[in-house]
């Protein structure tokens, strides 16, 4: 089981989206989400990562508890969402990766494959619908395992 340190940008809950500003050592409040629309779960990134799209790392933290903004959640990765987002005619590869807190017992050995058919097709229309939101095409193409997901971050670490 291979651990990452995530910084938690967004809240679960949290109608308010986040960046953190690297320059500036600091979050900013990017925008707010529409009625009826929150994040499923904690929503943060790898420090040192770099992914396609120019920002580090996405990360969805799945607990059933929320931690503080600024925080740093040492996770166990379970799994991707292998995914395209397409912004101003532009496409890059832009995986959601989930892990589970390492001081979190019940979740210990749980895999992404592992969620329901439900709870999968739910984060991936989060995913649309906010992406949607900022004229931005996201494009689920199926589920990486633990050891193909790691895969994907090394060579962005």
């Amino acid at each position: 089981m291979h651990t990452v340190d995530v910084i938690v940008e967004t809240p679960k809950g949290s109608k308010c989206k986040y960046k953190f500003e690297k320059k500036e050592k600091r979050f900013r409040l990017l925008k707010l989400l529409p009625a009826g629309l929150a994040f499923p779960y904690d929503f943060g990134f790898i420090p040192g990562s770099k992914g396609d799209d120019g920002d580090p790392l996405d990360v969805m933290i799945l607990s059933e508890d929320s931690y503080l903004r600024g925080s740093v959640v040492e996770c166990t990765i379970i799994g991707s969402f292998k995914a395209e987002q397409t912004a101003k005619g532009k496409t890059v590869r832009n995986d959601r990766i989930f892990g589970v807190p390492v001081v979190n017992n019940e979740d210990k050995d749980l895999a992404l494959s592992d969620l329901s058919k439900e709870k999968i097709k739910e984060i991936e229309n989060f995913f649309v619908y906010y992406n949607m939101m900022e004229k931005k095409e996201f494009k689920p193409l199926g589920i990486l395992n633990a050891k193909e997901t790691w895969k994907t971050i090394k060579k962005q670490l």
